[in-house]
């Protein structure tokens, strides 16, 4: 018995990391290449209404992710099921999450409580598949987040996401659902709505719903969600538009519910223009009306554009997965862009995208690693770098200006006339600054790298002598090893 229960949590294991492999094709890299994967489901589960997340996984682990989720933003608490090698072994870790969530499923309180696995209670196949799937009428919804099998928290958002969508569908399909509060009342729930999936700036889903008034269709609601009912609402859309390209699950139960998917975003003037037609095309509007509304909003676009325009040379890259958006976007501003880098894969959804880039000669690399984004500003030698935050550090040591993409780009409207011009006064004031950095250099020279890096009371002696020494003597070390593989 015991072993035909230890063989199903196995095979289940291995399912699940099959589908991740699929889904989330891995780069050059065997690791992930942003922080703790875990951190975007969690934070999605963070941010829903009436939701419940339990972390099951090392202690120091959790406590990373919770301290991360709450610098955020998070103001709630997260479960732990805590557990060492003899409960984690023989079962009893999965006995303590079922009586968690057996204890903790209150539906006065909750819809839905979610359970993560971690890395560890992955690779020993607990079978989060074997919980209850409702308790008290909450949902249970169990999923894995190995750093091993989701490359980047971008990606994890989307397993998360796809679990619930997945359950919402089955439970769409078994029977009449409720809609959304005030959904009704604002007309949506006969209106052609167009889900948005990825998440963005808190203006650019107004934005997009008044890109789509024109069309006669409306912005409807965003995933991840802010609640379940929103979920049932996501489903029952017209359209759905991949505006971040990486939600592979979440678009597979899209196209399950029978919803055609547009890849790219309404950003810059030429993108907003592709985009409304390519929406327009899937929801079926008149090709006339269409180009009516591009018409109308095209002046505005196009003149921010030009009131604010970039000037210089700029390498893009990021996790987030929106990082060919910006590249876009900068452009159009009158920038050039010869790379940008992204963490995500490559999918349909992007598309659009890449070739629009690579026809504008900017070289496009997905799965891109720190080394390939390093190598990009050593080859382009741009007036300013966007990257993740080691890639800045490095930047900003050899004297070149540099921003962190999460914080300080990303966390501006991107879309349609908003978008227009938005990226221009940080981008133009970081490049102003390399005559601030070329003081520093100046000024601190050589200090503190190298051989004079750390805290000294005496100004440290080079021994060449030692180091040639130390060198001849690790190439006869390798040359013994390497007579050794001979034999």
């Amino acid at each position: 018995m015991a072993l035909a229960q230890s063989q199903s949590q196995s095979a289940a294991t291995r399912e699940t990391l099959d589908r991740y492999a699929a889904d989330y094709p891995k780069g050059p890299h065997d690791q992930p290449q942003s922080m703790c994967p875990a951190f975007g489901a969690l934070r999605v589960g963070l941010r829903m209404r009436r939701t419940a997340t339990f972390l099951s996984g090392s202690a120091c682990c959790v406590y990373g992710l919770t301290f991360t989720s709450h610098f955020y933003g998070a103001k709630r608490s997260v479960g732990y099921v805590p557990f060492n090698s003899e409960s984690l072994v023989t079962g009893k870790l999965f006995e303590d999450i079922r009586d968690a969530v057996h204890a903790q499923a209150d539906p006065e309180k909750l819809d839905t409580l979610v359970v993560i696995n971690l890395c560890v209670p992955t690779a020993s196949g607990v079978p989060l598949q074997l919980l209850p799937k409702v308790i008290n009428g909450v949902r249970i919804i169990g999923i894995d987040v190995p750093g091993f099998g989701v490359p980047t928290h971008a990606e994890a958002k989307d397993v998360l996401a796809g679990a619930m969508l997945q359950r919402a569908r089955s439970e769409a399909e078994a029977g009449p659902v409720a809609a959304p509060k005030g959904w009704r009342e604002q007309g949506l729930a006969e209106a052609k709505t167009v889900s948005l999936l990825g998440e963005m700036f808190p203006a650019d889903p107004m934005v997009i719903g008044g890109l789509l008034a024109p069309l006669g269709l409306k912005a409807g609601p965003t995933v991840p969600t802010r609640e379940w009912r929103e979920l049932y609402a996501a489903l029952d859309c017209t359209v759905a538009a991949a505006l971040h390209p990486f939600y592979t699950a979440s678009v597979r139960e899209l196209q399950a519910a029978g919803r055609p998917i547009v890849g790219s975003a309404p950003v810059g003037a030429e993108g907003t223009a592709a985009w409304m037609r390519a929406i327009g095309e899937a929801a079926e509007v008149p090709a006339a009306q269409v180009e009516a509304a591009i018409a109308a909003f095209m002046p505005a676009i196009r003149g921010a554009l030009a009131r604010l325009p970039i000037r210089g040379t700029v390498t893009v890259s990021g996790y987030e997965g929106s990082e060919l958006l910006v590249a876009r976007l900068l452009i159009e501003s009158g920038a050039t862009v010869p790379y940008v880098g992204t963490a995500c894969p490559r999918t349909p959804w992007s598309e659009p995208d890449r070739v629009w880039l690579e026809a504008r000669g900017c070289e496009v690399q997905y799965r891109a690693s720190l080394e390939q984004d390093l190598a990009a500003v050593d080859h382009h030698r741009p007036q300013l770098a966007i990257g993740t935050t080691p890639l800045v550090q490095a930047c900003k040591q050899r004297g070149l200006p540099a921003l962190y993409f999460t914080n300080l780009i990303s966390a501006r409207p991107l879309m349609g006339p908003a978008g227009a011009g938005s990226l221009a006064q940080v981008i133009n004031g970081a490049i102003a600054n390399q005559a601030r950095f070329d003081t520093m250099l100046d000024f601190f020279g050589d200090t503190g790298a190298g051989d004079k890096a750390g805290i000294w009371t005496d100004t440290p002696v080079l021994r060449p002598e030692f180091r040639a020494d130390t060198r001849r003597q690790v190439i006869k070390i390798m040359k013994r090893r390497q007579s050794e593989q001979m034999l």
